[in-house]
C-alpha cells in the first residue's frame, strides 16, 4: 500500500512538473512615440495580466508551444495586440511602442493622469536639444529659455533658478549626481557639458518644490536619462566648433546593450569674437560609455563611465573697449604679456544594479566615484592707457586716443592645483502598497576627499606707484605725497587645505491617489535626512551636524470641461556646503559652516487646451522663499567666493508663466516670462538685491519651416534678462556699490536643409542608408548685441576716479553644421 501510494504521488508530481515546464516568460519595456517608458500599461493574456512600473517594465507568464495573443492597453494610448507562439522556458523580450490617442506635441505630451504633470516636473525632447542652435549647445542652452531660469554667459553651462545661484541645482544622469568642475573661472574655460546629448532619452526639470527622493540643494533638479538601445545607430555630428560621434547597438539575445559617445569642441571660433585679441585655442574633449546587461527577468546591471579633458591655452595679445557717453566717449587700450595654461582631466564611473523582486518591489544599488585633476596657472601683465577718444568724424584720427588720463598697469598670477576624489554608495527601495498607494526610501552614504592649494595675487600699478587694496586702513595720496606704508599685493590668497567630508542621507516618501467625488487628487509626501562632518588637517574638526527636511506636494484635477490642474508644493529645504561653500574670501576652509535653509511654497496652474484645432498649454507658478543661514557671495563671471560664515537672511519671490504648443503645424515652441525679486540682509545692516537678483526674463523657442519647401526649417532660441546686479569689485562693501549690469540679450538662429529624416523621405540611392541626413547655418548673436558679464576697473590717476569697463562676450558670429543618422 505505501508503495503505491508513493508511485501515485510520483506520477502526480511528473505530471506537475511537466505541467509547469510549458511556460515561457514575456519580458520588456513600453514605449510612447517619444522614447519615454510608459507607466500603468495593463498587459494581458486571456484572464492572465500585469500592469508596467513607472520605468515601463512588465514580466508576464504565458503558455508555451501555443499561439497566444497579448494585449497592451493604457487610458491614453492606442492598444497594441501581439501574437506569439513560444518555446517551453523561454524568455522573450518584447518592447512595444504605444501611440497617443489623443494630440501630444514634443516637449510635454498632454494625457489625462502624465506623472510628470502631476509633480510639476518639464519635460523636454531630446530632439529639440539637438537641433536648437547656441553657442554652448545641449540641454542647458534650452533651460535657459524656461522661466525662473537666468543666465547671462553664452559660453559657460551655468544657470541660476529663482534666485539661487550656480552651486544651487541637483543635475543627475541615470540617478547618478554629477559635478561642476570646482576651478573653473569663466564661461569660456568649461568647454563641455557633462551630458551628451546624442546618448539621452528623456529630460525632466523642476524649477522649485520638488520631491524629497531628489538631494540636499535649495533651487531645481535636473534629471536626465540616457537612452538604453534597442538596435544598432550611429550618429556623426561635425561644424566649426567641433564634433561628436556616438554608436549604440545590442547582442543578439538582447541581453546585452551599449551606447558610445565621443565629443570634441574647440571654442576658438567664438573666443576669437570678443574683443581681446589673443592667441586661443581651447580644446574639450570627452568619451562616455553606457554598458547595460539583463541578467534576468529579475536583475539588470548596468555601468555608466565618462573620461573627459579641457585643455585651456590662452595669451592675450591686445584691447580696445570704448565706453563713456557721445559728449564724452573714453577708450581703454590694453597691451598684454604673458599667458593661462588650465587643465582639468576627470575620470567619473558608476555602476547600478536593479533588483525587481516581484510586480510590487523592486530595489536599486548604486555605487559611484568622482576624480577631478584641476590646474589653473596664470602670469598675465596688463598694460593700459585710458584716455579720451577723438569724436570729430571729418577728423584724420577720428576714433584715435588723443589725449590719455592715466596709465597703469596690472600683474595677475595664480597657481592653483586641486585634487578631489568623490565616492557614493546609495541603495533605494520602491514599493507598490495598492493601486493608489506607493512608498519609496533611500540610503546614502558619501566621501569626499579634496587637497586644494590657492596661490593668487594681483598687483596694480598707476604712473610707477604700486596701489594698496582700498579695503586696508593705509591712505594713499599719490603721486602728490609718498606713500610710507607697507608695500603688499592689491589681493593676496594663499591656502592650503586637506578636507575630508563623510556625509550620509536618507529619504522616505509616500504617494497616493485618490478621489473626492469626481475629482482627482494626488499626494505625495516625505521627509530628507542629512548629516556631515568636515575635517580639515591643521585645523579642529568641524561638529557633526544634521538636517531634516519635510517636503510634500499636492495635485488637484477638478472634473470640468477645461483640462486644468492645480498643484500646490513646498516644505524646508536645507543645503549642508559642498567644498566650494566652505572656503571663505582668503581661501581657507571653515569646518562649521552650517547648511543653508529655505522654505520653499509654489502654486501653480497647469492648464490643456486648443487653439487654431492645435494643441496648446499655458504653465503659470507663483513662488515664495524665506532663506536662513544665508552663506552670502560674490559672483566674478561664473566663479563664485563665499564668506563662509551664514550671517545673513534673504527671502525671495516672483511669476513664472510658459506658453508652449503647435505655434506652426507640427512643430513645438514656446514663449516663457519670468518676474524675480531676491534680496538679502548681512549682520542686521538692512535687505539689498542678492546678486542673482535678476527681475525680469523673456525667453523664445521656436520652430518653423516653408510649407513650400518643407526641407528648409528654422531654429530661433531667443533670450532677454535685465541686469544682474554686480560688476563692482570682489573687495567692495555690496552695501556702497548696489550696480548693474546691462540688460542681457541674446538671439540664436539656425536654419537647416533636411536631405532625410522620419517625415521626409528620399529616393536618392546615397541616403538610402541615412535615419537623417541636414547641413546647417548657424548664426550665434544674430543682432550683434554687446553683452557685458564683468567689468574691468581702471583708475584716473588725475581725478582719482575709477572707471567700470565692461567685459563684453561673444560677437556675431556664423557656423556651419552638419549631422547624419543611420
Amino acid at each position: 500500500m505505501l508503495l503505491k501510494n508513493i508511485f501515485f504521488v510520483f506520477i502526480i508530481g511528473l505530471i506537475s512538473f511537466s505541467v509547469s515546464a510549458q511556460k515561457a516568460r514575456v519580458k520588456g519595456v513600453i514605449l510612447d512615440e517619444f522614447n519615454n517608458p510608459v507607466e500603468n500599461v495593463t498587459v494581458k493574456v486571456g484572464d492572465k495580466g500585469t500592469v508596467t512600473n513607472e520605468n515601463g517594465f512588465y514580466i508576464l507568464e504565458i503558455e508555451a508551444n501555443k499561439k497566444v495573443t497579448i494585449t497592451f492597453s493604457h487610458v491614453s494610448l492606442k492598444k497594441v495586440t501581439i501574437e506569439l507562439n513560444l518555446k517551453p522556458n523561454e524568455d522573450f523580450e518584447l518592447n512595444p511602442v504605444m501611440n497617443s490617442k489623443i494630440e501630444e506635441f514634443g516637449v510635454v505630451t498632454v494625457t489625462a493622469n502624465s506623472k510628470k504633470r502631476i509633480e510639476g516636473v518639464t519635460t523636454i525632447d531630446p530632439v529639440v536639444i539637438r537641433k536648437m542652435p547656441g553657442a554652448n549647445p545641449g540641454i542647458e542652452n534650452i533651460i535657459k529659455t524656461l522661466p525662473g531660469v537666468y543666465s547671462n554667459n553664452e559660453l559657460s553651462t551655468s544657470y541660476a533658478v529663482r534666485g539661487g545661484n550656480y552651486d544651487e541645482n541637483l543635475v543627475y544622469v541615470n540617478e547618478i549626481e554629477v559635478y561642476r568642475p570646482f576651478l573653473i573661472r569663466s564661461g569660456q574655460q568649461e568647454g563641455l557639458s557633462f551630458t551628451n546629448t546624442d546618448m539621452v532619452q528623456n529630460v525632466d526639470f523642476s524649477a522649485g518644490g520638488f520631491q524629497s527622493k531628489y538631494g540636499d540643494k535649495l533651487s531645481s533638479v535636473l534629471d536626465i536619462t540616457y537612452r538604453n538601445p534597442k538596435r544598432f545607430g550611429a550618429s556623426l555630428e561635425a561644424s566649426f566648433l567641433g564634433g561628436s560621434l556616438t554608436v549604440e547597438g545590442v547582442s543578439k539575445n538582447q541581453k546585452w546593450s551599449n551606447i558610445t559617445g565621443v565629443r570634441y569642441r574647440d571654442n576658438s571660433l567664438l573666443v576669437n569674437s570678443q574683443e581681446t585679441e589673443t592667441n586661443f585655442r581651447p580644446t574639450f574633449f570627452d568619451v562616455q560609455s553606457l554598458l547595460n546587461f539583463n541578467a534576468s527577468t529579475k536583475w539588470n546591471f548596468s555601468f555608466l563611465g565618462n573620461i573627459s579633458q579641457n585643455k585651456y591655452n590662452y595669451q592675450p595679445l591686445t584691447r580696445q573697449t570704448n565706453f563713456g557717453t557721445i559728449d564724452e566717449p573714453i577708450a581703454l587700450l590694453v597691451f598684454y604679456e604673458g599667458q593661462e595654461k588650465d587643465q582639468y582631466l576627470t575620470f567619473f564611473g558608476a555602476g547600478k544594479a536593479i533588483y525587481q523582486y516581484n510586480e510590487k518591489n523592486k530595489l536599486k544599488f548604486i555605487l559611484s566615484g568622482y576624480h577631478t585633476q584641476e590646474q589653473e596657472y596664470y602670469d598675465i601683465l596688463a598694460q593700459y592707457r585710458l584716455g579720451e577718444v577723438d569724436a570729430n568724424i571729418g577728423s584724420e584720427t577720428f576714433g584715435d586716443v588723443v589725449f590719455t588720463r592715466g596709465i597703469g598697469s596690472q600683474l595677475n598670477h595664480a597657481r592653483n592645483d586641486l585634487d578631489a576624489l568623490i565616492v557614493n554608495a546609495e541603495v533605494k527601495g520602491f514599493h507598490d502598497i495598492n493601486e493608489k498607494s506607493q512608498i519609496e526610501w533611500g540610503a546614502k552614504f558619501t566621501k569626499e576627499d579634496i587637497r586644494d592649494r590657492i596661490v593668487e595675487w594681483e598687483v596694480v600699478d598707476s604712473a610707477g606707484f604700486s596701489l594698496p587694496n582700498p579695503i586696508l586702513d593705509y591712505q594713499n595720496d599719490q603721486p602728490y605725497n609718498p606713500y610710507v606704508g607697507p608695500l603688499a599685493p592689491y589681493q593676496n590668497v594663499r591656502a592650503t587645505n586637506f578636507t575630508k567630508i563623510n556625509r550620509f542621507s536618507g529619504y522616505a516618501q509616500w504617494n497616493y491617489k485618490g478621489k473626492i467625488g469626481t475629482h482627482e487628487y494626488w499626494l505625495n509626501a516625505g521627509v530628507r535626512a542629512h548629516q556631515w562632518q568636515v575635517q580639515a588637517d591643521g585645523r579642529p574638526d568641524g561638529d557633526s551636524q544634521i538636517t531634516f527636511s519635510p517636503r510634500a506636494q499636492f495635485a488637484f484635477k477638478p472634473d470640468w470641461s477645461k483640462d486644468m490642474m492645480f498643484r500646490l508644493s513646498g516644505g524646508l529645504y536645507h543645503q549642508p556646503p559642498f567644498y566650494r561653500e566652505l572656503r571663505d574670501y582668503e581661501g581657507v576652509v571653515q569646518t562649521n559652516v552650517k547648511a543653508q535653509k529655505s522654505f520653499h511654497l509654489v502654486l501653480s496652474n497647469d492648464y490643456s487646451f486648443k487653439m487654431w484645432n492645435r494643441p496648446f498649454k499655458l504653465i503659470s507658478e507663483a513662488y515664495y522663499k524665506n532663506i536662513t543661514d544665508v552663506n552670502t557671495y560674490t559672483i566674478d563671471n561664473v566663479r563664485i567666493r563665499y564668506r563662509a560664515n551664514n550671517n545673513a537672511e534673504a527671502y525671495a519671490y516672483g511669476f513664472d508663466a510658459r506658453l508652449n504648443g503647435e505655434f506652426v503645424p507640427g512643430t513645438e515652441s514656446w514663449f516663457s516670462f519670468g518676474y524675480l525679486k531676491t534680496e538679502e540682509n548681512q549682520d542686521g545692516k538692512g535687505f539689498i538685491a542678492r546678486p542673482t537678483d535678476q527681475r525680469l526674463k523673456f525667453g523664445v523657442l521656436f520652430q518653423d519651416y516653408m510649407p513650400n519647401i518643407p526641407n528648409l526649417q528654422l531654429y530661433l532660441n531667443l533670450v532677454y534678462n535685465t541686469g544682474l546686479p554686480g560688476g563692482s569689485p570682489a573687495y567692495a562693501d555690496p552695501y556702497a556699490y548696489q550696480l548693474r549690469l546691462n540688460d542681457y540679450r541674446r538671439a540664436d538662429v539656425g536654419f537647416s536643409y533636411v536631405f532625410k529624416d522620419e517625415k521626409i523621405k528620399s529616393s536618392k540611392r546615397w541616403l538610402k542608408s541615412f535615419n537623417e541626413f541636414s547641413l546647417g547655418l548657424e548664426i550665434f548673436n544674430l543682432f550683434n548685441n554687446q553683452n557685458a558679464i564683468t567689468n574691468t576697473w581702471v583708475r584716473d590717476v588725475y581725478t582719482k576716479s575709477q572707471y567700470g569697463i565692461p567685459n563684453y562676450m561673444t560677437t556675431r558670429v556664423f557656423n556651419i553644421k552638419l549631422v547624419a543618422r543611420l
